[in-house]
């Protein structure tokens, strides 16, 4: 994701690293893009024990991809297919040679706004993950859980991530939705939320 402040990653200065899965330990480097850093190493190994039963051979979603760290993570850990939406051209060119340097297979990547994605026509595609980590300072959680909601674009019983600022309320849930786990990191709140099966 973009625009946000973060603390220590536990990566290199401008590489991100793989914790888990198939690429384990792989470093790829982050596109130059003011803001622009990787989801916390902790974080990523937290929200990944707490999805691992489930990961395996699932759809996920990557909105705001950024450095593509929650993406190709759950590639490395299992996923078979993901989308990575972003709008920046720079970091869309910087996600495009990272996923050509893992050889990753099944990953297509939108550069295109979020809301504009989810807004389009989806020909029946469904997701049994979605990652939402906005720039804090955009973070319009709500409205985005909406339109995941009412367009269509969860299948049944698919997750949510969202990564926000601890001190921004949570946003109010579509009906049927559950928060299953929730932590805070430094400045972070991050959840896992869940649609009704």
């Amino acid at each position: 994701m973009s625009g946000k402040k973060r603390g220590n990653r536990g990566s290199p200065s401008g590489r991100l690293r793989i914790v888990a899965g198939k690429w384990r330990s792989r470093l790829l480097p982050v596109a130059d893009v003011p803001g622009l850093r990787p989801t916390a190493e902790r974080i990523r190994e937290t929200l990944f024990n707490w999805i691992a039963p489930t990961i395996e051979g699932t759809r996920c979603l990557d909105l705001f991809a950024g450095t593509g760290a929650l993406g190709l993570e759950a590639l490395s850990r299992g996923a078979l297919f993901l989308d990575l939406v972003e709008v920046s051209p720079v970091a869309v060119s910087q996600l495009r040679e990272n996923v050509m340097q893992l050889a990753a297979k099944n990953v297509k990547i939108h550069q295109i706004d979020a809301f504009a994605f989810l807004e389009t026509r989806r020909n029946g595609q469904q997701f049994d993950i979605v990652f939402l980590d906005p720039p804090f300072s955009d973070g319009r959680y709500q409205d985005l859980c909406k339109l995941l909601d009412e367009c269509g674009w969860l299948s049944s019983g698919a997750f949510v991530y969202i990564e926000q600022d601890r001190e921004q309320s949570s946003p109010v849930l579509p009906h049927g939705w559950e928060t299953v786990r929730e932590k805070t990191a430094g400045n972070v709140r991050y959840s896992l939320l869940r649609k009704a099966a």
